[in-house]
C-alpha cells in the first residue's frame, strides 16, 4: 500500500517528464516518458527507488536491472552507463532519487552499531559499488513518511533531517544494509579512496599514493579496491575520467577542453582511449547518443 501511495504522490506532484527538487535536502522526485539507451553517467552515492517502470546501469560490463521490486543503493561514486530502455509516454518510469549525506550516514552506521554493544571490525570485504534491495516494510513505510512531509514546509523544516535518518536506518537494516555499512561505517577505506579520486581527477595520483594514503600495502589494496568496483583502480580512474568527459561533452564542451578538464594533457591520447572505451570518437559519439537527464 506505501509504494501505491508514494506513486501517486509522484504523479501528483510531478505530471509532466522531468526530474524535480523537492523542499527535501538531496531528495528528487522524477518521470521519464522516453526511451533512453544506456550511456556514460557517474552515479554519486545515492539512494534510488522505482515506483513504476524500470532503470538500466551498466558496471564495468555487469547488468543491473531494477523496476519497483527493488531500490538501489550506489555508496560510493562510480562510472557507469545508464539508460531507461523501456520507458514511454505510456509506461513512464517514475521514481525518487535521494543525494546520500555522507556525514549522517557514517553516524548512523556507528550508532547502530555502538547500541548492538559492539564495534563492527573491518571484515576485508569491500562495499559492493551498486546494490539491490528488496523494498521491505521498513523501506516502504520510512520512504512514504519522508515524502508526505513535502504537502507541509513546516513539517519539512522540522521533521525533515528525522524522517531522512529514518530512511537511511531503513536501508541500512535492509538487504543493501552491508554495502552501506562497510562505505560509511568502521573500516570504510575503499569508499573514502574513492571519493577522494572523484573529485581529483585531473590530478596524477598513483596506486602506490592510494595505498599509503589509507594505510594499506600496495597488493592489498589493488585487491579490495577490485572487490568493491570490479575494476583495477587504474581502470576505475580512466572509466572515471572518460564518463566524466563524455557528459561535459554532451553539456556542450568542446573535446579538447572535456579532455583538459579530466587531467588529459593530449588530446590525441584521450580520443584514443575513449573510441576504444565507446567504440567512437568523441566527435560521433556526440552526435549519435542522448545522456539521460539528471536521473541516476
Amino acid at each position: 500500500m506505501s509504494k501505491e501511495q508514494i506513486r501517486k504522490l509522484i504523479d501528483r506532484r510531478l505530471p509532466k517528464a522531468g526530474l524535480v527538487e523537492t523542499t527535501l535536502k538531496g531528495v528528487h522526485l522524477f518521470r521519464v516518458t522516453e526511451s533512453m539507451p544506456c550511456a556514460p553517467a557517474v552515479y554519486e552515492p545515492t539512494v534510488v527507488a522505482i515506483v513504476s517502470g524500470e532503470k538500466e546501469a551498466i558496471l564495468d560490463g555487469h547488468r543491473h536491472v531494477y523496476d519497483s521490486s527493488q531500490y538501489m543503493l550506489c555508496p560510493m561514486t562510480m562510472p557507469v552507463e545508464a539508460g531507461t530502455p523501456r520507458a514511454s509516454p505510456e509506461t513512464p518510469m517514475l521514481g525518487v532519487y535521494i543525494s546520500i549525506d555522507g556525514r549522517m550516514m557514517t553516524e548512523l552506521s556507528i550508532e547502530m552499531e555502538t547500541a548492538a554493544g559492539v564495534i563492527r571490525k573491518p571484515d576485508g570485504a569491500a562495499p559492493r559499488g551498486l546494490a539491490l534491495a528488496r523494498w521491505d516494510a521498513g523501506f516502504a513505510q520510512a520512504l512514504l513518511r519522508l515524502l508526505e512531509l513535502l504537502d507541509s514546509p513546516a513539517d519539512t523544516a522540522v521533521l525533515g533531517e528525522g524522517r531522512l535518518r529514518e530512511l537511511y536506518y531503513a536501508v541500512l537494516k535492509g538487504e543493501a544494509g552491508a554495502s552501506a555499512r562497510r562505505a560509511f561505517g568502521v573500516g570504510n577505506e575503499i569508499a573514502r579512496t574513492i571519493d577522494y579520486l572523484s573529485t581529483h581527477l585531473s590530478d596524477s595520483i598513483t596506486i602506490d599514493d592510494m595505498a599509503s594514503q589509507v594505510g594499506m600495502s600496495r597488493a592489498v589494496f589493488h585487491r579490495r579496491f577490485k572487490q568493491a568496483t570490479t575494476m583495477s583502480p587504474i581502470q576505475f580512474v580512466k572509466s572515471m575520467r572518460l564518463n566524466n568527459a563524455a557528459m561535459k561533452i554532451a553539456g556542450g564542451k568542446t573535446v579538447s577542453e572535456a579532455a583538459m578538464d579530466v587531467g588529459y594533457v593530449s588530446s590525441s591520447q584521450f580520443s584514443r582511449e575513449f573510441k576504444r572505451m565507446y567504440g567512437q570518437s568523441p566527435r560521433q559519439w556526440n552526435h549519435s547518443q542522448q545522456l539521460p537527464a539528471g536521473i541516476a
